[in-house]
């Protein structure tokens, strides 16, 4: 998986998956093009986090907000590789335990080698495996890595309480996911 080439060793790991009646070209597209705005849970939670990307979601024709990979990566994500139409992996490095979550943008290219003190770093990849049948299996799984054993203690605590609504982030977007996917094909 190309998310092992920049986070082989993690502090916290989540992974979720589901599967898609659509070959990997359809399913991979609807990675490309969900809209996690298109979830009331996912802009609610957004909310509450103070998420600096809930405030610079586009509004579609003056209706409601969205939130495409394109605007995580305007809004301080790295696209880290992609690899159409099996993988693609964003970057976000932050101190995500604060309110603000205190996003530092970097390059692509910085994600690897970047271990400045006090911060932590997040590889969320979404992954298409192709199957039988013209389905697949379509996963997301997200890394955290902190750079030192204050972010880390920090991260842990912020963790225990956010998790489960990380969770809920991810499987709604594979639920998005498989809808596009299944009415597209």
């Amino acid at each position: 998986m190309l998310i092992d080439r920049f986070m082989p060793e993690f502090d916290v790991t989540e992974r979720h998956g589901t599967l898609v009646a659509a070959p990997p070209e359809a399913a991979y597209e609807a990675v490309r093009r969900v809209d996690l705005g298109r979830s009331a849970q996912i802009q609610v939670l957004f909310a509450l986090r103070g998420m600096p990307a809930f405030l610079l979601w586009r509004r579609r024709g003056g209706g409601r907000p969205t939130l495409t990979l394109d605007d995580l990566l305007r809004s301080g994500f790295s696209l880290l590789e992609e690899d159409p139409p099996f993988e693609i992996v964003l970057g976000l490095v932050g101190t995500f335990w604060r309110p603000t979550g205190g996003i530092r943008r970097i390059a692509a290219e910085e994600f690897e080698a970047f271990a400045e003190p006090g911060y932590a770093k997040a590889a969320w990849n979404f992954r298409v495996t192709p199957g039988t049948g013209g389905r697949c299996m379509v996963s997301t799984e997200t890394r955290v890595r902190c750079t030192d054993d204050a972010s880390r203690r920090k991260f842990v605590l912020y963790w225990a309480v956010v998790g489960l609504f990380s969770g809920v982030v991810r499987k709604q977007a594979l639920k998005l996911i498989k809808r596009d996917a299944e009415g597209s094909s």
